[in-house]
Formats: structure tokens, sequence, C-alpha cells
């Protein structure tokens, strides 16, 4: 027996019924991250006004998943290659349920940032093992850009589903709901995967290189803890030898892997330039969204007043647009060519961006729609095909490593965009309000907790002062992003018109 499904490219590949019920459960891991990464966007305004986290803990709540997930990739696609990739899916499945309820339930901001590390290791075992997977599931090409298509919507869909199913959750209960929603939805995948998923390794990887492993967690930690200390402090010897040291452990796992028979992650896939155009497209691309998205919803909401679910319904436009533009995305590098697409896909990202700088304190909700709805039918575009790609490129043997080198490149530039974009927010803010009270220069949150403390008058002014501040550093941030993602675009249109490499 067999369901045709639809495909966008006009042909209608034949996918079985356990094909497509064994898609489906790959799409759930897919949506339980994307939803991850939306609802906390919306959740800290309450987790703050709870939690009372510092500036700097507020940026570690929000990022510190995406840095130790980004560390742990390459790791985890390694070790789903030498141990099975269905076994790894289920135990990180099960593992990411029990972190959401130790999220959820956090009693300090130390505890949620250790409790979203968590989240971050097991969260590294899903993406790498869902793409390897789709890769043997679906061996016909025409099936695979199919099926890839699907699990990107399924990643804009979560992204969708987040600000609306988080706004209602906020509204009902309280901020912890936004975590523990994951665990229903991660025990169905451990449930189902056994039954649906067929297993898949490689048949002689080689034995883990546990100091690739250090070297690849040495390398990432100190240059963010660096950033960090900058973004906070300003520049220090201490954030400076961080970042040395970081890029120093950078550049040994490099040489190291190179040397290596049984590499931690395959430096040759870097000489495709299909291959690298396509990361450098998806690291920017999420470097600006996540970062836009972090600072969006605290405007929304604390900035314009807008209610969590106000918030979210607002923002769905861009989201639902990304799930049509990613179906359609396969079928129009068909006709028009895999670097039009990318590359249109990118200038729409770039018209967001550069609506954005268009707020105000005051208004700003209609630009914030428009700006965003193009961003989202832009990035559906552009990484429905740099993913296949991506995996089409890589040998199959090799099919966990490439794919989490995929997941590196989409969860290090959302958490390094956090961090570097949250960072220059941050400094814009605290440097315009740098007469107000300690507390109030932390973070907008933190300002209104002040403000509710002073005599009518004072805490209007004060408020003024915060929302303008902050959405000052929103327009700079969004600039900034306009630019980095016009240069990707020049640099990717180049990279991948040229002839001397046919992949």
């Amino acid at each position: 027996m067999t369901t045709t499904l639809r495909a966008p490219e006009g042909r209608r590949p034949r996918i079985s019924a356990k094909q497509g019920w064994a898609l489906a459960v790959l799409v759930l891991p897919v949506l339980l991250i994307s939803v991850d990464m939306t609802v906390l966007g919306f959740a800290v305004p309450f987790l703050s006004e709870d939690l009372g986290p510092t500036g700097s803990q507020l940026l570690w709540i929000v990022d510190v998943y995406g840095f130790v997930l980004a560390g742990l990739l390459v790791t985890m696609g390694s070790l789903g290659d030498r141990l099975g990739r269905r076994k790894l899916l289920v135990v990180g499945s099960a593992a990411f349920a029990a972190a959401s309820v130790l999220a959820a339930y956090a009693p300090n901001a130390e505890a949620l940032i250790a409790a979203r590390a968590l989240l971050g290791v097991a969260g590294a075992t899903l993406m790498p093992t869902t793409l390897a997977l789709m890769r043997n599931l679906f061996t016909d090409d025409r099936q695979r850009r199919f099926a890839i298509a699907i699990w990107a919507s399924g990643f804009s869909a979560g992204a969708a589903a987040g600000p609306i199913v988080g706004g209602w959750l906020l509204e009902h209960f309280w901020w912890g709901s936004v975590f523990l929603m994951a665990a229903p939805v991660s025990l169905a995948v451990v449930l189902a995967a056994p039954f649906l998923l067929p297993e898949s390794k490689n048949p002689d990887p080689g034995t883990l290189d546990l100091l690739s492993v250090a070297l690849s967690f040495l390398g990432m930690f100190p240059f963010v803890y660096g950033v960090k200390t900058i973004a906070e402090h300003g520049l220090s010897w201490t954030a400076v030898v961080a970042l040395v040291a970081g890029l120093a452990f950078a550049s040994a796992f490099v040489a190291r892997q190179r040397r290596l028979e049984h590499p931690l992650l395959d430096m040759e896939l870097f000489r495709l330039r299909r291959f690298s155009a396509s990361l450098a497209t998806n690291f920017t691309i999420v470097f600006a969204l996540i970062s836009a998205l972090f600072l969006l919803t605290q405007y929304l909401q604390l900035v314009l007043g807008l209610s969590p679910m106000q918030a979210g319904l607002l923002l769905l436009p861009g989201m639902a647009i990304s799930v049509v533009t990613g179906l359609v995305a396969v079928r129009l590098s068909e006709r028009i060519g895999m670097v039009r697409t990318i590359v249109g896909g990118l200038v729409f990202v770039v018209a967001g961006f550069a609506a954005m700088p268009f707020i105000g304190v005051d208004s700003g909700a209609a630009v914030v729609a428009v700006a965003f709805a193009l961003i989202g039918g832009g990035s559906g575009l552009a990484q429905t095909v740099t993913n296949d790609a991506i995996l089409a490129a890589a040998p199959a043997d090799r099919a966990g490593a490439a794919s989490a080198i995929s997941e590196t490149a989409y969860e290090l530039g959302g958490a390094m965009g956090v961090a570097l974009m949250g960072s220059l927010a941050t400094g814009i803010y605290r440097a315009e309000l740098g007469d107000a009270p300690d507390a109030a220069a932390e973070t907008l949150g933190e300002a209104a907790h002040v403000a509710a403390t002073l005599p009518a008058e004072a805490g209007e002014a004060l408020m003024t002062a915060a929302r303008t501040a902050f959405t000052d550093g929103l327009r700079t941030v969004a600039v900034v992003a306009a630019v980095l993602v016009l240069i990707a675009t020049v640099a990717v249109g180049r990279a991948l018109r040229e002839k001397a490499d046919p992949n």
C-alpha cells in the first residue's frame, strides 16, 4: 500500500505509508526544537519577573542551549554514525523530556541555565540523527528533496505554532509551561521510533577521538565567554585571553581533524563549494533571524504593550509564509536554478531587516509584521534548498556527520546572534540609560520593576527613556543584520556560480 503525497516540484514521488509515518516521526523533533527556540523569547518578561536574572544571566538563559547544542552536534552526529542513529534519537528524546521538566520547575536563574544546558546536550542528538535517517530512508533524489522540504516546513511550522501556543500558555499558566509542553512530544518519539524508523550506522566508523571532542568544546566556550565579558564589562585582559584561547583551540581542532584517519569532523566536505556556501547561508540567516526574534518579542510586549498572544499572532504571518515558501522552494529551484532561489531568498531577508529601523516607541506593530513576513519568506526559500544541497553533497556513510555540521551552523548561528547582537543591543540600552538606577539599566524588564516603585511621574519618565533606549538598540541590530545578510548574499552568489566545483 502506498500513499501519494503532492510534491512541490510537480511530479509525485510515491512514498509508502510506512515512509510517511516515519517522516512524521522525524519531523516531531524538528517541531520540538523550533517551538523551544521561539517560545523562550515570549517567556523572557515573565521569567525575568519571577527569577530576576541579571542581563548576563538572561543572555545565558537564552543562548546556553544553542552553544551547548552546537558544541556537541558534531560529536553526536559522529556517535550516531557509530552507535546507530535511531538508537541515539530515542535516547536523546527521552533525555530532552527529562530536561524540559527540570527547566519548567527551575527555582532560580542558575538552575534554569543549568537545565537549558542539559536541554542542549539532549537536543544535540535530535537534529543530526533526523536528517541522517532521512538520507537512508529516502534514497530517491526527488523523494529526498520532498522529504527535506516537509522537514524544513516542520521547522517553520513549529516556529509559527510556538508563539501562539506559548502565548496562550503564558496567559493561562506560569512561564515554565512553555518548557513542559516539550515532554509529551519527546515521549511520542521515544515510543514510535523503534517501530517506524530503520536503524542505520556507518559500517566502518573507526574509534571516537575524545581529544577532538574536548578540543571542539575548548574552541567554542572560551570564545563565547570572551564575547560576553566584553559585552558585560567592556574590553579586558580576561576577555582577550579567552578569545585568543578559543581561537587557538579551534585551530588545534582543525589541524587534528586533518591528520586523523577517522576524524570527528570531515574537513574535506568544506572543499565542496555548494556545501560550504550552503553552510554560510544557513549560519547568516539564523544569526540574524534569532537575534531579531529575541529582541522583537520583547519589543512587542515591553515597548508596545502587547500581550504574549497578540505578539505571537503578529509574528504568525511571517512563520506561515516560511512554511509555504519552503514547500515551493524545491519546485522553484528546478525552474530557475538553485543559485537564483537562494540569492532571491536572501534578498527578501535583507529587505525585511531594512524595514525594521522604521519602528518607533509608540508604533511599529505593522512594520514588524511586514518585516518579519519578508524575513520568514526569504528564509523558507533559501534554507530548504541549502539543506538538500548539504545532505546531497555528503557520502551516505558520513550522513550523520554532514547533518551535524549543517545543524552546527544553525545552532551556532542562532546562539552567536543572541550573544553578539543581544550584547550590542544591551550595550546601547545601557549607554542611553547611564544615569538610571543600576537594576533599570540591566534589562527593560527590570526597568519596569524599578519604575513601579517610583512616584508616577518619575516612573513614567524612566519607562519612556528605557523604551526609547531598547528601541534604538533594536534599530541598530536591524541595520547590522541587513548589512551582514547583504554581504552574505553577494559572497554566496559568487561562490555558487563558480564552475570549478560541479558540486
